[in-house]
């Protein structure tokens, strides 16, 4: 079992402003796009380098590039749109795949509406993201239609994150690697994360 907790102060100062109400719609969408690079500079630390000839304007050197098939970005749907493009940034090349799921307001638990992932899934490695892992039931969800189509290699975004979500994701998929931007303290009567953010959707997207 891996979970990474973020300590670069950067993260943490960012974060703090993602939680401000006063915080609004653009500036969010940045904030979340700026978190999610620093983060998946992080997260991204341990991919397959090969090294190539090149020729630089002095000499012929032999160097490392990243090897193996493109990365797979899936965000969850729609929050985790919000954090594709900070993963892009650093990695351009990279595939997008995407799941929709959405919380039942009755039963809190997730439903699938969407899913379309990279060819050649088993051979990527999988970053999938969502700015809120409250419960664990969608991100568990998800790690499970990645795996159910051929996905092994498997890592989990998340910005917010409560202890409840935190445990459950890794009880039921121990394998995957978890990132957490930061563990909050609990989730409240109706699964929102404390202190939290709020909707992270409809803050991304300036719905409600």
């Amino acid at each position: 079992m891996s979970v990474s907790y973020m300590t670069h102060p950067l993260i943490k100062h960012k974060i703090t402003l993602l939680r401000k109400t006063s915080t609004g719609t653009n500036e969010f969408r940045k904030l979340i796009e700026e978190i999610a690079m620093l983060m998946g500079y992080e997260a991204l630390a341990d991919l397959p380098t090969a090294d190539i000839e090149v020729e630089t304007p002095i000499e012929k050197t032999v160097q490392p590039v990243i090897n193996g098939k493109k990365l797979a970005v899936v965000p969850i749907l729609r929050a985790g749109l919000g954090m594709v493009n900070g993963i892009l940034a650093l990695v351009p090349s990279a595939k997008v795949g995407h799941i929709g799921l959405y919380r039942d307001p009755e039963t809190h638990l997730p439903q699938e509406y969407y899913c379309k992932l990279p060819e050649a899934i088993d051979e990527r490695q999988v970053v999938l993201v969502d700015p809120m892992l409250a419960t664990g039931g969608s991100a568990i969800a998800a790690v499970d239609f990645i795996k159910a189509r051929g996905g092994r290699k498997i890592k989990f975004m998340s910005i917010i994150a409560a202890p409840e979500g935190v445990s459950a994701l890794m009880k039921a998929h121990p394998d995957i690697q978890l990132y957490v931007g930061c563990l909050d303290r609990c989730l409240n009567d109706n699964d929102y994360i404390c202190p939290g953010l709020g909707d992270a959707g409809d803050r991304i997207f300036g719905t409600k």
